[in-house]
Parts: structure tokens; C-alpha cells; sequence
């Protein structure tokens, strides 16, 4: 018999005992140990059952034990010194506060609103899929960590991602277990009447309406609309269901609740607590971009404000990430769709306008459809990708908005993803830095990584040793799981208790199960690879997991081959897959893994942050050069494996397969497993510790997260608030910048280069003579302060395309009738070689971020 209706029955502690609420209230618990300590010494098996939930832990400890607690005077005490912490933590000063009140003068954003479809926090809410999900987890806890005054904003998905199973033909099965609000570390939005908070969009059919969910990620809050609301349609309740599920018009409703909605969101969240309105808008990924879209109509509907003004004023306090390498990662609606949706949920803004925003209006695109991340673009001033190299594949990728200036031009920088070290990080690290005088609370945690780096080689090695049997247990413990799913009878399952060995070289992987990020890579030779797992001298053994999209049938299919390899009685002990890839399996998994298997086809991985984690947990990566191992390879910190990128090679997949496998086979078998298994009389691999030590001393405080907020803040969030500030200070600011852009893309067509003459460089140019240029210029119905006339010069190669240009502004110097001008400058020849130049026209203003931004350029 099913219930009708299902709620959470909270508990009501004892009046000693409060604080525990309010710890477990605040989801900083979850990358703080000494919280986590408390909670289980509640009920140390109950903690454990209830898979580190404080929330159901406190719901389910008995009566008896709470009296037991409530007179216990030493926990008693630990727990009123962890409420002060906290306390302390959420209201005292951090890095923010002090970087501003040293800096008076700098624009640092008063709040800034960072919006994301899904978020990593913690597994006990399980609202992301991935990295795009663990990554705005860690952005989010790095923020509250150094005090960046950041409010998230996303979706409460009810049934979250998806459980993986496997069938016993191995085969990916997903379930979807309802989440209940009442039952999470969450709090429900209320009016000072105490009425819940509704946030409403009108769309074609009916209202569709939400309340907002808070939690209390430290001292970030993430508000969560849900739209599982009794007033609305069934199917509009369902728009909150799951996270990347359901047709393309189920998509198209939660990317306007969560773009539109989260605005919405966020104002009612300022009115009702007091919070400051967000200055900075940040779009993590394109599924959000529709948040532009409420903010012009907010500011048309507000006054006498057309739609290139409110565009202005947006763009300029607002930054657009892209996480995706691969056009087929980008959310496209059909045009008519968006249409017919935008139509009613944003009025007052010409829906004509907002469909030219997605439009694909350049060559290779599809007029029929509206591409978010193309809005992402043209709504955001300043945009990025996600590693270096990933910028540049953006660039290319999005050439196509910036047609007149080449790949280096396009206005896509870049800041390298990182990853949040205290929750990450195992705790037997960290007690082992700090008996080495490391401090993990430093805003940079500089003496932590030094400390570890610092740390004898024997304690090292045990304390690795330690975390490698850690994850055998856990993987044995989820193999019997895994197995009992799939109908095996107890007796077929002896052979778990001897699946992997504490003190055999372990390689990890898990990863999402595109096609590009190759899971089964590593069975190209399958008797190769079962040559590495049996070696009787220097054997290894795998750890594997990944989820495959719930559509995506070949991704199932390569899970499928890859654990009914890993399911053969001589190899099962030395190979396994994991199922069911969350955040509670990645916590012990990469701390237990001595080697990080990395192997997509480049250039297709954006980051990839779980090589980051591993590195920091004292686990050497094993990678292509793709993300940001790409960025900050060194030979300490692992293997690159060679990446058979070669054009001849461009048509045969296979091949190209074929040849990465087997450099991944010799790179284990000639230089990975000898250096593991070269240990001294103590038993120690010097150097191999000797890696570990370099790894966290030079690249521990490179791929942190707080590193990553910080680039954030300085090279976008402030510049970003500064702008916003400059438009607003004078009152029309933003109508001035509207109208001069407009002027400008009018009167572009009449500014041309008629003539440029070099002086003082005759046949013979010899390094250290000078080039004097003489440009003429015609500016039509524009000023010469409307423009800069620029000197691109450098080398260039067989076709005399400049390589790597430099650009010196040149000087009005004279001007004629017809608004002709003449522009000078001079360089000087530095280096030997081949050395040409250009002269081109840009618009400049002083609000402009880059000089592509209007996409216009005339040419000599």
C-alpha cells in the first residue's frame, strides 16, 4: 500500500543539544572534520548507516542516547567550542574583507549572484551530475571560505540526477529515489508573514510557479526554486523533477525558471532578509542565460529605458563561463520554441530581440535554432574559458561571433578551474601536515602544502598506505552491494573478500562516460592490460566508476564492456568498476589511487578537476595533455601520455586509439610500476615519494579553488563591478554607451585605411634600425576619438600571416577635409628575421573590455 503523501518529521533535541541543529543546518560540516567528528561520535554506526547525513542522523538517534549526551559534560563542550566556530567563521573577517579595507579605492562587488544548473556540495544533496556540478560546489565553498560575498542560485531537482546500478549482463540501470526537502540541510524562503515565498512566470499554457529552498553553504546561501507546488499543473510541477532529464521543451522550462526565476529568486531573497542586490551576475554555463533576459525587462519595466540601454547596463556587470570543448555540449531550442515561451514569461522586450541574442547569424550556423551559449556571449561583457587551453578551443570554437579578428582576438579569456582542498583532501593528510606545523586555514594554504611536502618519507608512505586500504575496503564493501543488485547468490561472492590488495600500485579512473573521454581505452589490448593486472612482480590493480547520460545508449555500452572485462575470474581481483559515481565514492577513492588515469581525446576535455584532487591527496597523474594538465605539466608530477593528434590521423579514430592505448601500456609497464615498486630496506619508493613531495609543494597551491575565486574576483568580478558602476554614476551612462555603439555600427562602413606609407626602413632593415608608419585614414561620420588606429606587427610565416603580432597605437598628427586623418608611429626592428606589419582601425571607448567587442575592424 503506498501513502498518498509523504513528509519529514523533524526532531526536537533536547535543550543542551540545540547547537547540533544549527551545525547540521550549515552545510559547512561537510568539509569540516572537526563537525564531522561530533556528529559521529553521536552514534558512530548510526552515522555510518545513515551515510554521514546529520540531518537523518539526528532524526533517528534514540532517546536514550540524546539523555546520555545531554549529560555528558566533555561533549558538552565540544560542541558549544564547534558553535563558536562556526559563529566565529560565518561573521568574522576573511580574505575578502581584509583585501577591501587595504584597498578602499578597488570596485569590490558588494554581492555577486552565480548562478549554475546543478551544484556539487555534498552527497547528502544530490543535485549535480558531474563536474560542471562539483565544480560550482567547490566555487561556492572557496567564496564562503575567503568571505567573497557570493549568493548562488540554481534548481531543487526532486529526484536529483539518477541512481546507477547494473543489471547482471552489466548493463547501466538508473532509479530516481524522491528527495524530500524537509528531510535536507535546507530551509524554506518566507515571506515576514510567514507564507511561503512564490516565485511565478507566466509561460504559453498557465502561470508556473516555485518556492525557494535555502541552504547554508558556510556563509554563501544557495537559493533552490521548486516547482513541485500543489497550485501548479501537473506537468509544470514536474519542471523541477530531475537534473538534465525530460524533451527539449521540459529543458527549455527549467533553463527560463532558472535564468528568469533565479532573478526573481534573488530579489525576493533582498527584500525579505536585507541581503545587498547582487552587482555582478555570473553565468556558469549557458543553461542560466535567460537571468540576462529578466534583467533587461526589469530595467525597461522600471523606467524610461529602451532595450539596447538595459543590454548595456546588463553586459557590463555580467560574466558568462563556458565549460564545454564540444558543440554538441550546448543547450540549442528551436527558435519557434523560444519564441512562443519568451513571448509571454519576459513582456515589454521585443521577443525579435531576444531571439537575435541565440541566434546562429554567422557562417556554419542554423538560423532555425537559438543556441544558449551564443546568448551567453552577447549578454555578458566578460567571458572565459574554464583552462588555458580551453580558451583557446573557445576561441576558435566561437570565432564565428567575431568574424573580422583572428582566434587570439576573440574576447574569451581564461581562468583554470581549481578544487576546494578541505573537502577533498583526506584527513589523514591533513593530520599529517599539521603535525608538520601546517596550517589549513591559511587564506592561501601555503604552509599546509609545505608541510606535507616537508613531511618524513616514512610517514608519508604509511600514511598512503593507510588511505589505499581505506578504499579497498569501501570498494569491497560497494563490489557486495554492486553484486547483490545484479542477483548473485552469497555463495558466488568469496572472491569480494579478496578483490585489490593495499599494496599494489592503484590507478583510478571515473569520469562521465562520453564518447570522448575514452573509459574503455585502456581495454584496446585487453591482453596487454591483463599482462599489467597479473604481473606476478609488479602487478596493478584498477578502480574504476562513471555514469552514462540515461540517453546515452554507447556510453552504456562502453560501461557494459568495461565491467564485463573487469567481471573474468582472473582478472576480477584486479579490476573493478564502481557503480554510482558520487561524491561519497570520490572522497575515499582519490586519496586511495597512487596514479590518476586521464585519457579523453584532446583537445575535448575543458579542466578536468578530479586529476587536481587526486594530485593534492598525494596521487600522481597519468594524463594527456588536455585542461589544465596541459597548463602545468611538470615531470614530477606524473606521465604525460602522448596524444597521436597527427592530421594524417584525423580520418582513423582507430588508429589513433590504438596508438594512445599503447603508450599507455609502456608508459605502466616501463616507467610507472618499476619507479612504485623501487622501494629502499624501509619498503619506501624514494622516488616516488620524492614526486609526491614536488607534487604538493609546486602544484598543491596552483589547483585550488580559493586561487581560482580570487582570479575570479580580481580579473573579473571587481572590473566587472567597476564598469557597472561607471554606467550608473552618471545616470545615463548606459544610454550613452547604447547610443555610441549604435552611432558607431552605423557609421562603420564609411572608415577605411586609404593609404599608408613606411618611413626609414630602406631595402636593407638591419635590428635596431626603426620603421616610421604614416597611416591615412578616413573616418566617414565619426571622430577620431571614437577610434584607435593600430600598428600590427611582427613576424610572419611562408604566407605572411603575422605570428604572434605586437600592436603600437599610432598619434593623430594632422586632419583634412572630409574627415581624413593621418596617424603616425614608429617600432623598433628588435629581432632578425622575417617582420611584417598591417594597420587597422578599432573602436574604442573607454567602457570597451577588448577590441573586438563590437566585431568591427577596417583594415589596411
Amino acid at each position: 500500500m503506498r501513502a498518498i503523501r509523504r513528509f519529514t518529521v523533524r526532531p526536537v533535541l533536547p535543550d543542551g543539544l540545540a547547537a547540533l541543529g544549527e551545525l547540521a543546518a550549515n552545510l559547512r560540516w561537510s568539509w569540516h572534520a572537526p563537525t564531522q567528528e561530533l556528529f559521529a561520535a553521536v552514534d558512530p554506526e548510526r552515522w555510518d548507516a545513515v551515510g554521514h547525513d546529520p540531518v537523518r542522523l539526528l532524526g533517528e538517534v534514540s532517546p536514550q542516547r540524546w539523555a546520555e549526551l545531554a549529560a555528558d559534560e566533555r561533549f558538552a563542550a565540544r560542541l558549544a567550542q564547534l558553535r563558536a566556530d562556526l559563529t566565529s567563521y560565518l561573521s568574522g573577517e576573511r580574505w575578502y574583507q581584509r583585501a577591501a579595507a587595504a584597498d578602499p579605492e578597488g570596485t569590490w562587488p558588494r554581492s555577486v549572484a552565480y548562478f549554475s544548473p546543478e551544484f556539487g556540495i555534498t552527497a547528502v544533496l544530490p543535485q549535480y551530475s558531474g563536474g560542471l556540478g562539483i565544480l560550482a560546489g567547490d566555487h561556492l565553498k572557496a567564496a564562503s571560505d575567503l568571505g567573497v560575498p557570493i549568493v548562488g542560485v540554481g534548481l531543487f531537482y526532486r529526484h536529483g540526477y539518477f541512481k546507477q546500478s547494473l543489471s547482471r549482463d552489466a548493463w547501466q540501470l538508473e532509479s530516481y529515489p524522491v528527495l524530500d526537502p524537509d528531510g535536507l540541510p535546507l530551509s524554506l524562503l518566507r515571506e515576514p508573514s510567514g507564507e511561503a515565498t512564490t516565485i511565478s512566470i507566466r509561460l504559453p499554457e498557465a502561470e508556473l510557479h516555485a518556492h525557494v529552498w535555502v541552504a547554508s553553504v558556510g556563509r554563501v546561501p544557495l537559493l533552490l526554486l521548486d516547482t513541485d507546488l500543489e497550485e501548479n499543473p501537473e506537468h509544470y510541477r514536474m519542471v523541477t523533477d530531475r537534473l538534465y532529464g525530460g524533451n527539449t521543451e521540459h529543458r527549455l522550462r527549467q533553463e527560463l525558471l532558472l535564468g528568469v526565476g533565479g532573478v526573481r529568486a534573488l530579489r525576493a531573497y533582498s527584500r525579505i532578509t536585507g541581503a545587498p542586490e547582487p552587482e555582478v551576475f555570473h553565468t556558469n554555463e549557458g543553461h542560466a542565460g535567460f537571468l540576462g533576459v529578466e534583467r533587461i525587462r526589469e530595467l525597461v519595466e522600471a523606467g524610461d529605458t529602451d532595450v539596447a540601454t538595459a543590454l548595456e547596463a546588463g553586459r557590463a556587470s555580467t560574466v558568462f563561463t563556458t565549460h564545454t570543448p564540444v558543440p554538441a555540449g550546448i543547450d540549442r531550442f528551436p527558435r519557434h520554441l523560444v519564441e512562443q515561451h519568451l513571448s509571454v514569461a519576459v513582456p515589454g522586450v521585443p521577443v525579435e530581440q531576444v531571439l537575435a541574442l541565440g541566434a546562429e547569424d554567422y557562417e556554419g550556423g542554423d538560423p532555425g535554432v537559438f543556441n544558449m551559449a551564443v546568448m551567453g556571449f552577447r549578454l555578458a561583457q566578460r567571458a572565459n574559458g574554464v583552462s588555458q587551453l580551453h580558451g583557446h578551443v573557445s576561441r576558435g570554437m566561437f570565432n564565428g561571433l567575431w568574424p573580422a579578428f583572428d582566434e587570439a582576438e576573440v574576447p574569451i579569456t581564461s581562468i583554470t578551474n581549481g578544487v576546494h582542498a578541505p573537502t577533498w583532501v583526506a584527513p589523514e593528510l591533513s593530520a599529517l601536515a599539521a603535525a608538520q606545523g601546517g596550517d589549513p586555514d591559511d587564506d592561501d594554504h601555503a604552509s599546509f602544502w609545505a608541510a606535507l611536502a616537508q613531511a618524513p618519507a616514512q610517514e608519508v608512505w604509511r600514511t598512503k598506505r593507510l588511505l589505499r586500504e581505506r578504499l579497498v575496503a569501501d570498494a569491497r564493501r560497494r563490489l557486495r552491494e554492486s553484486w547483490d543488485k545484479r542477483g548473485a547468490a552469497p555463495a558466488e561472492l568469496g572472491w569480494i573478500a579478496e578483490a585489490l590488495d593495499p599494496d599494489v600500485l592503484t590507478i583510478g579512473f571515473a569520469r562521465r562516460v562520453p564518447s570522448y573521454k575514452r573509459l574503455t581505452l585502456m581495454l584496446r589490448d585487453p591482453a596487454r592490460l591483463k599482462a599489467l593486472l597479473l604481473d606476478p612482480a609488479r602487478p596493478v590493480q584498477l578502480v574504476v566508476a562513471g555514469k552514462a547520460h540515461p540517453a546515452d545508449e554507447g556510453g552504456k555500452r562502453l560501461i557494459q564492456e568495461l565491467v564485463r572485462f573487469a567481471d573474468a575470474e582472473d582478472v576480477r581481483h584486479r579490476i573493478v568498476f564502481l557503480p554510482d559515481y558520487d561524491i561519497s565514492l570520490a572522497l575515499p577513492l582519490y586519496p586511495g589511487c597512487d596514479v590518476w588515469l586521464n585519457n579523453p581525446l584532446r583537445p575535448y576535455e575543458a579542466c578536468g578537476t578530479s586529476g587536481m584532487k587526486a594530485a593534492l591527496n598525494g596521487g600522481l597523474n597519468l594524463s594527456i595533455l588536455d585542461g589544465w594538465w596541459d597548463e602545468w605539466y611538470e615531470p614530477e608530477f606524473g606521465w604525460p601520455i602522448p596524444s597521436a593528434e597527427s592530421p594524417a590521423l584525423a580520418g582513423d579514430p582507430d588508429r589513433r586509439d590504438d596508438l594512445e592505448a599503447a603508450a599507455l601500456y609502456d608508459l605502466i609497464e616501463t616507467e610507472i610500476a618499476p619507479r612504485f615498486y623501487d622501494t629502499d630496506a624501509d619498503g619506501v619508493p624514494g622516488r616516488w615519494v620524492e614526486m609526491l613531495r614536488h607534487t604538493w609543494a609546486a602544484l598543491g597551491p596552483k589547483v585550488l579553488a580559493t586561487r581560482m575565486v580570487r582570479d575570479y574576483v580580481a580579473q573579473l568580478y571587481a572590473p566587472a563591478a567597476g564598469n557597472a558602476r561607471a554606467l550608473a554614476a552618471t545616470g545615463r551612462g548606459a544610454a550613452e554607451l547604447a547610443e555610441w555603439k549604435a552611432r558607431v555600427r552605423a557609421g562603420w562602413s564609411g572608415v577605411r585605411v586609404e593609404h599608408v606609407e613606411p618611413h626609414g626602413v630602406g631595402d636593407a632593415a638591419e635590428v635596431g634600425s626603426e620603421i616610421e608608419v604614416h597611416a591615412y585614414v578616413a573616418l566617414g561620420d565619426l571622430s577620431p576619438a571614437d577610434v584607435e588606429v593600430q600598428l600590427v606587427h611582427g613576424r610572419v610565416d611562408a604566407e605572411d600571416a603575422l605570428v604572434a603580432p605586437s600592436v603600437t597605437p599610432l598619434t593623430l598628427v594632422e586632419s583634412y577635409d572630409g574627415n581624413r586623418h593621418r596617424f603616425d608611429g614608429t617600432v623598433a626592428l628588435a629581432r632578425s628575421g622575417p617582420f611584417g606589419y598591417t594597420v587597422r582601425v578599432l573602436p574604442t571607448h573607454p567602457l570597451l573590455v577588448a577590441p573586438a567587442e563590437l566585431g568591427v575592424v577596417a583594415l589596411a
